[in-house]
């Protein structure tokens, strides 16, 4: 089955043209549109709408604004994966879509190719953050501990110098010469001994520490 999309989005020609080029996505599709986080959040409560699977929300709206929607949908629906998707490209709005509990963020004048490749990423991993804008998440994280005192072996290590590509968890696994499940227990080895919940968080210890490629 296709994965379901909401677009939340004020300017309609621009919804109605995301809402046209998703259409085209072979594992996706928008169910309906809303005009910003109020709008949103009544068609949530009319039993008629699904709940979708995946949200690309624009940050600056009327009424109520990305930042307020995605606080929203942490707090009342956490298995939705939010996308940003904005003109807004600044480490201020980054990093706070983010910390509001954001799993993606894209530009407005992404190609459909690098959207259709996005929400396949966010679909499967969980998240998407292209290159610049891991860059910024990287220069503004600085609360990582550092490896001190933390037992951790060479096979993580050479894992966590892949998490900071955009290789996925599958692709990693290949390098690896192990199976994609092998790759799943680093990760989860790793988050316990390090206190973290997040790819995007052992990225910056990776970094941090020396690990990354």
């Amino acid at each position: 089955m296709k994965k379901t999309i909401v677009i939340v989005d004020d300017h309609v020609l621009i919804a109605k043209a995301l809402e046209g080029i998703i259409g085209n996505f072979e594992e996706f599709e928008v169910i309906y549109v809303a005009e910003n986080g109020k709008d949103l959040i009544e068609k949530f409560e009319n039993s008629n709408n699904k709940i979708p699977d995946i949200i690309l929300l624009d940050i600056s709206m009327p009424i109520m604004d990305g930042f307020e929607t995605v606080l929203w949908l942490r707090e009342n629906h956490p298995d939705i994966k939010v996308m940003a998707l904005s003109m807004q490209g600044d480490d201020k709005s980054v990093i706070k879509m983010i910390k509001h509990g954001a799993k993606g963020y894209l530009l407005k004048n992404t190609h459909p190719k690098e959207l259709e490749n996005a929400l396949l990423r966010l679909s499967n991993d969980g998240f998407f953050y292209p290159d610049w804008a891991s860059k910024i998440i990287f220069a503004n994280m600085n609360n990582v501990d550092s490896a001190n005192n933390i037992k951790i072996s060479e096979r993580e290590k050479e894992f966590l110098k892949y998490t900071v590509t955009e290789l996925s968890y599958k692709e990693i696994a290949d390098i690896m010469c192990c199976s994609p499940r092998t790759v799943e227990s680093y990760r989860d080895q790793l988050c316990e001994k390090l206190d973290l919940k997040t790819r995007v968080g052992l990225a910056v210890f990776a970094i941090k520490n020396g690990f990354a490629v």
